[in-house]
């Protein structure tokens, strides 16, 4: 009985989880228009890292790696830096509730595909099946069958940067797990992150505390504190004791976050392609990680 009430609690902080991270697109579409992406993405994950150090303290954590496990944090917070910039710059010039169903959507696809290609990881004809499914929702997210390579555009091209680049972070983060405490790798992750966004964002004045107004200040610091380390927290934590082979599926919450909050605070519409096209990499991330009865 108490084992089913901690499953559903770590189901509800899963969820949880996954709103927040939906609500950053459109949190972080605010912060990028009352600053630059620059700026927004240094103080992003600024704020997330200084707010894990307490986190970390309180959790115990171990703050140990190997030489291997320390490159591959460098190389995540590369990526993550470069992803980060990305997210913004799509922000600036996209909606947020479709840069949160099209990143969403087309980053387990493409983390199948890498897997394949540079792990190579073995897929069943079920799993074949799957990623098949995944691949015609992303052109359906795409629009490829409606308007061709039109989604080559400032918007989107952006986003379709942030899904490969994500892609490429996961299969990082999965080769470090055994090297390192997913909270710590988190910590060192943030850190890099922000110092490599800081030195882009150092010509535009960071530190100019007036040069930017309250609303940039509450939305960065809500994206930093609540999407950035609470739900990662919580994102680990109900990871670890769910399973990692179901949280895949719940990544496909985040949509709803974005979506919701970018109608209610922007009037967005979305289009029911991308709708059709979530809905069926959803599926294929279902049937990717079923397990044989």
């Amino acid at each position: 009985m108490n084992d089913t009430k901690n499953t559903k609690r770590y189901f509800i902080g899963m969820i949880v989880a996954m709103l927040l991270w939906g609500v950053a697109w459109t949190a972080g579409k605010m912060a990028a228009e009352h600053s630059n992406a620059e700026v927004a993405a240094f103080w992003r994950y600024a704020i997330s890292f200084i707010a894990l150090i307490p986190l970390l303290w309180y959790l115990k954590t171990p703050l140990k790696t190997d030489r291997i496990g320390l490159v591959y944090m460098f190389g995540a917070g590369i990526l993550t830096s470069l992803f980060n910039y990305l997210f913004f710059a799509g922000l600036s010039h996209g909606a947020a509730g479709y840069g949160g169903t099209m990143v969403t959507s087309l980053a387990p696809i493409f983390t199948y595909l890498m897997s394949i290609a540079i792990l190579g990881t073995k897929v069943s004809t079920r799993q074949v099946v799957a990623l098949s499914i995944g691949i015609f929702g992303a052109l359906i997210l795409l629009r490829v069958p409606f308007e061709g390579f039109a989604f080559l555009n400032i918007q989107s091209s952006y986003f379709l940067g942030c899904a490969i680049v994500w892609a490429l972070v996961t299969i990082l983060s999965h080769k470090a797990s055994t090297k390192a405490d997913p909270m710590f790798y988190t910590l060192v992750v943030f850190g890099i992150t922000g110092f490599i966004n800081m030195i882009f964002a150092l010509p535009h004045h960071p530190f100019d505390f007036d040069a930017y107004d309250s609303v940039f200040w509450f939305t960065i610091i809500f994206i930093g504190v609540f999407p950035g380390t609470f739900s990662t927290a919580l994102y680990f934590v109900s990871a670890g004791k769910i399973g990692a082979h179901r949280t895949g599926v719940f990544m496909f919450i985040v949509p709803i976050g974005a979506i919701v909050s970018s109608w209610v605070v922007y009037d967005e519409n979305i289009a029911l392609s991308t709708i059709i096209g979530c809905l069926l990499a959803f599926l294929a991330v279902m049937l990717f990680n079923m397990k044989k009865v």
